[in-house]
């Protein structure tokens, strides 16, 4: 621990003390968290949630009219852990969010089970945006900061100094956000609803997948496995978003979107395809697209339409955009209102299209399937390229564990002709023979063998 008698944390130290005395902790709490070195959790449990934490489920039962029961819903969808019954771990903000609550629902703006099912997905959205707030692998993160620093006391009086900027900003940036895409929603939802009740909507789906993800995260460090995830999120976002698509979740190694326009997710398509497939930090990906009624559900979407794009990207070869029949169909309506025949040509403006021999899917039966590509630029298949800077890397793995099994080799043949120089029977031929020989019994090392994933199923070509 830093000197106490160093004039910077002796600073330090009394703003800090400062800051909690003003805030209403008692001198016993404060010399107590100094003396267990937690004084920076004490202030961001102070900052974070400002106020005391004074309640039992019964208090706040009896101070805002829910039942306990109820509230115990509320508060496990919100994401936190059930309190036992005697526990005062509420404070006057929780009660004033049931308050908030029970006037949602007592002017019928919300049923109860949907307001629960909207707490879910309030709680379970804010759980990954704090975690990416604190998270270190986020470049810039506005509270991440703060994991750099060791001393507690030190680390306490800079929350103490950036919370009073960050916190706020924060709020209104949340709020903002929200604003802008509970426009968004309600506009589709205004305009699905001239359709008909109960109409689901017709959505073009698709997802993106990074080749040879599963062999990188078994060889790199936990900074460059961060990189990687990070670089993949970022050009899908970009992509995506800058085409008027949605990006739904990032699954791993794999991207989820959604178009209401087919024109629309085939250049995305295309361009997720050819900006993976330009960048030296990440591998090739491959697309699958699919198109019609699909479930919105939470911010989700379900059903069979999503079920066949995430089969028919598993048909894709790397850096290919792969298409069902129905997709090919919407995307031919869409460039021609006027209509005309699906195959009526293989090429149509800023896209090309290949035919390749229908496939039969597991729960989805027989399906047709098309090759999207640029005109003029025949799709290959069969190929694979994980990124040139990976490549270089994967390169000295191998030499590392060549250069291993050869000192692995040259140990156990140095220990054999040890073991059997220190024999009691240097007379026995068999044991001599052995250890000059070279063609001793025991565990002969080959080379390294490397596991990645396996080749992609291959697109037929046309027969």
């Amino acid at each position: 621990m830093p000197s106490e008698r160093t004039p910077e944390r002796a600073a330090a130290r009394a703003r800090v003390r400062a800051f909690l005395a003003d805030a209403g902790i008692p001198a016993q709490e404060i010399d107590r968290a100094e003396r267990d070195d937690v004084l920076d959790l004490l202030v961001a449990d102070r900052l974070l949630v400002p106020a005391e934490r004074r309640y039992t489920e019964d208090d706040v039962a009896a101070r805002t009219g829910m039942p306990v029961e109820l509230a115990r819903k509320f508060w496990r969808a919100l994401g936190f852990p059930t309190p036992g019954p005697d526990e005062r771990v509420f404070t006057d903000l929780d009660v004033q969010a049931i308050v908030t609550i029970n006037a949602i629902l007592s002017v019928g703006a919300s049923r109860v089970d949907s307001a629960v099912q909207l707490a879910r997905v309030i709680g379970s959205s804010m759980a990954r945006i704090a975690e990416a707030q604190v998270s270190p692998t986020v470049m810039g993160g506005p509270l991440a900061v703060l994991l750099g620093v060791e001393d507690s006391i030190e680390a306490a009086d800079l929350f103490t100094r950036l919370a009073d900027e960050v916190l706020p900003a924060m709020g209104g940036l949340l709020e903002f956000a929200w604003r802008r895409h509970v426009q968004a929603a309600t506009r589709r939802a205004m305009m699905l609803r001239r359709r008909g009740a109960g109409a689901l909507p017709s959505l073009c789906v698709g997802f993106a997948d990074m080749v040879g993800f599963t062999l990188l995260s078994q060889r790199l460090s936990e900074d460059e496995l961060a990189a990687v995830v990070s670089r993949f999120e970022e050009v899908a976002h970009y992509t995506v978003t800058g085409a008027g698509g949605r990006l739904v979740k990032m699954i791993g190694d794999e991207a989820m979107f959604v178009t209401e326009s087919p024109v629309a997710a085939a250049r995305i398509a295309l361009g997720l395809a050819e900006a993976y497939a330009d960048d030296e930090l990440l591998s090739d990906v491959r697309v699958g697209l699919a198109e019609g009624p699909v479930l919105v559900q939470d911010g989700d979407y379900y059903g069979p339409v999503v079920n066949l794009a995430h089969a028919v990207v598993g048909l894709a070869d790397p850096g290919t955009v792969l298409l069902s029949d129905d997709f090919h169909a919407a995307l031919l309506r869409e460039l021609h209102p006027a209509g005309r025949e699906a195959d009526a040509s293989d090429v149509d403006g800023e896209f090309a299209f290949r035919a390749v021999r229908p496939r039969v899917l597991r729960d989805l039966g027989r399906v047709q399937l098309w090759v999207l590509h640029r005109p003029g630029k025949r799709a290959t298949f069969g190929g694979q390229r994980i990124g040139r800077g990976w490549e270089r890397l994967a390169e000295v793995l191998h030499d590392i564990e060549e250069l291993r099994d050869r000192g692995e080799r040259l140990l156990t043949e140095g220990l054999r002709s040890a073991a059997s120089s220190a024999s009691p029977h240097p007379g026995a031929g068999s044991g001599a023979g052995e250890a000059d020989g070279g063609d001793a019994e025991g565990p002969q090392l080959e080379g390294a063998v490397h596991q990645g994933e396996g080749p992609s199923a291959e697109v037929d070509e046309p027969a």
